[in-house]
């Protein structure tokens, strides 16, 4: 604890004015998925009980909400922290809290929330994603009529150096902006404008050049290796030019729809709210073997640094994407 804080003196003395508070290293509760495993092992498919409310509050926040862990510690690269998914029940939210050397998104996949950024506070719809840079605050309040289904990513600056100092805040009945003063991004398919409403069932395979693919989070916007996040919708039918993942591995979210992912030389089945992770050096393609669109969110993380800065300066997508 004392060595983190040395890293971040600034928020050293906001420790000492905090009535409660505490740190907890990211990569405390983390372990990475066996090198070894199959592509089918690797697939993390959803929890058919759901999540309820078996964690108690989270970072002091109002009620209980539940939740586990989809990608745990070095999934991906080293500065891979972890993806969680959970559910937060009416009136429960995750309470105000400072990330320390960890960007964070958490997306919330239906109804909506009240987000907190460094104690502004506005309602955002689902689906959409919400971004808590390294060094800024967050919490989340479910007001609500019905149970929030989320996602969650972190990506630290340095492995080992990040934590949290939760605020004992729990956000509820916070003045609400009219508009977010943070940055959100819309994860709907009218993104992608009149061709991501999807194709009709019976029509005839699309082509591979009918994959829409669009950037919903940009590299400047996160201060770690954390390259992108990625929006990506395959029609019935189409496939995805196999990709080597030489700098940037990437972890797929299957928001609908369901096909096949070929990993190498394996390929297995994917379907709605499954994770799919993509490590370095590995080569990937996608098919869609339903009748609705595939639509899969995108999380990209450089190897490093100088890969993340490569890709900016470079203006492409790296060579993480398809």
């Amino acid at each position: 604890m004392t060595s983190n804080l040395r890293q971040f003196p600034l928020f050293a003395c906001a420790v000492g004015l905090l009535a409660v508070s505490w740190l907890v290293p990211v990569e405390a509760e983390q372990t990475a998925a066996p090198a070894q495993a199959t592509l089918a092992q690797r697939i993390v498919h959803p929890n058919p009980n759901g999540y309820g409310p078996g964690r108690g509050s989270v970072h002091q926040g109002a009620g209980t909400m539940g939740f586990g862990t989809l990608l745990g510690r070095g999934a991906l690269t080293p500065n891979f922290a972890f993806m969680h998914r959970g559910e937060i029940p009416v009136g429960s939210g995750i309470g105000h809290h400072f990330h320390l050397g960890a960007d964070e998104m958490f997306v919330i996949l239906n109804g909506e929330a009240q987000f907190t950024i460094n104690g502004r506070t506005a309602l955002v719809k689902g689906p959409v994603g919400v971004v808590c840079r390294a060094g800024n605050s967050h919490a989340i309040y479910n007001s609500s009529n019905e149970v929030l289904q989320w996602i969650n990513f972190q990506v630290v600056v340095e492995p080992g150096l990040a934590a949290s100092i939760d605020l004992g805040d729990d956000r509820v009945g916070a003045t609400l902006d009219r508009v977010p003063t943070f940055i959100t991004t819309r994860l709907d398919r009218t993104a992608f404008g009149a061709g991501g409403r999807g194709g009709r069932a019976g029509a005839a395979p699309a082509a591979a050049s009918d994959v829409q693919r669009r950037r919903a989070g940009q590299p400047a916007i996160f201060g770690s290796p954390w390259a992108y996040v990625d929006h990506v919708l395959i029609p019935p039918g189409a496939s995805t030019a196999p990709m080597t993942h030489e700098t940037i591995a990437e972890a797929y979210y299957v928001m609908a729809g369901s096909g096949t992912v070929t990993v190498g030389s394996e390929t297995a089945p994917i379907g709605k709210w499954d994770t799919i992770p993509v490590r370095l050096n590995d080569t990937s393609s996608f098919k869609n073997t339903g009748t609705e669109p595939l639509e899969l969110l995108v999380y990209g993380v450089a190897k490093d640094m100088e890969s993340k800065i490569a890709l900016m300066t470079s203006g492409g997508r790296g060579r993480g994407g398809q």
